[in-house]
């Protein structure tokens, strides 16, 4: 048996002391009339660091015309002379922003802060045009896109797409590699798949029956079409299946307008709050595995154990792969980014989390004890 399902549409964000229940209708109705630009052509990378110079050099390769912005001069110097990315002078003019910026606080990497991040909007709030889309791939708290589309007074696009990129593995995990995406409305969505995967388009104008807002779910998930790409939307706690049109990589041509992509995978969910956990939950998943890694080392150490044999003899089994503990939980961003989950609710706060960072700790305690023991011995040799 078919049925419809239909994509839940967001409602704009904003203060409930300023804005009433009909000016909300009327702000969600004007955004998802608008329509979709036919085509992306002047894209603006803010932040040029460590995430943000790769994007933009993927951006410039996918044939869009590719502008940097970046509080740092160097960066800015570093983007021009290692892509050819142009600087941008000011904000206005652009089809697409994309935001890259740091979320840590500047004096302690490992603690979230997204002052920075806002400081941008609002300069963008003052000089884009209207219907542009401004997709954020950094790393933010949960209620951070509504709060950045009140702060543009509803008329641009806003969309969250995490950033999954390795630095280490650029070619298995690069910037083309599957990604979330949300809208804060439906039609925020809408022009963030066209953008980064090239689907639902219809000559490059989006209608009100354009995938994902409408499509034919499969109750005995046969597909229903030709589609080759299946996008799966947790809609009311259910998983259900959206078949969308195949990703476009290259340009696509008509006789009227020529619409390119970023030709990456995007896996769309209903409400930009669960994109916006997505990436804090990712890492905090990565912390755990590495503080059990950290507490079996511990154990093993009590307990006269060989730590490197029983990894090994436990990795044997298909479904079980205990990481190697090293120097402690490193780098910022999963710290960090484990914080920003712990913060995201006030109601409940995870206790194995919080287990985790204690087990971290102590962890680190011990190898510290452990290398000062080591460097006496050596004076003593």
């Amino acid at each position: 048996m078919l049925k419809k399902a239909t994509l839940k549409s967001a409602v704009p964000y904003t203060r409930a002391t300023t804005t009433t229940t009909t000016n909300l209708e009327s702000m969600n109705k004007s955004m998802n009339k608008q329509q979709i630009p036919a085509q992306f052509n002047k894209i603006l990378i803010v932040g040029l660091g460590q995430l943000g110079l790769p994007v933009a050099k993927y951006v410039k390769e996918r044939g869009f015309d590719a502008y940097g912005y970046d509080i740092s001069p160097k960066a800015m110097d570093r983007a021009e002379k290692t892509a050819a990315i142009k600087k941008a002078t000011d904000f206005g003019e652009f089809d697409v922003y994309i935001l890259c910026v740091s979320t840590h606080k500047p004096e302690d990497m490992f603690s979230p802060q997204i002052d920075g991040l806002f400081s941008i909007v609002e300069r963008i709030s003052k000089e884009a045009k209207n219907g542009a889309l401004v997709s954020i791939e950094s790393t933010i708290p949960k209620g951070t896109s509504k709060k950045v589309f009140e702060m543009l007074n509803h008329r641009l696009h806003v969309a969250h797409a995490p950033h999954r990129w390795y630095a280490l593995e650029e070619k298995e995990h690069g910037v083309n590699q599957l990604r979330v995406v949300g809208g804060v409305c439906n039609c925020c969505l809408k022009v963030a798949l066209q953008f980064y995967d090239g689907s639902s388009t219809n000559n490059g104008i989006l209608s009100d029956h354009s995938t994902p807002a409408s499509t034919i779910i499969d109750d005995n998930n046969s597909n229903s079409n030709n589609s080759s790409v299946t996008h799966h939307i947790t809609s009311t706690g259910d998983t259900i299946d959206i078949s969308l049109p195949t990703p476009t990589p290259t340009s696509t041509s008509s006789s009227t307008s020529t619409t390119i992509s970023l030709g990456i995978p995007m896996h769309p969910v209903s409400e930009v709050e669960v994109a916006e956990i997505t990436k804090i939950v990712e890492n905090a998943d990565r912390y755990l595995q590495i503080s059990f890694a950290e507490d079996l080392y511990l154990y093993c150490q009590a307990n006269n154990i060989n730590f490197g044999e029983l990894r090994e003899a436990l990795n044997t089994k298909w479904n079980v792969n205990i990481l190697e503990p090293r120097d402690g939980i490193g780098g910022h961003c999963l710290p960090k980014d484990t914080r920003m989950f712990l913060q995201s609710s006030k109601s409940i706060r995870s206790k194995i989390i919080q287990a985790a960072m204690e087990v971290d700790e102590d962890y680190r305690r011990y190898r510290e004890s452990r290398n000062i023991q080591d460097n006496k011995l050596l004076l003593r040799q």
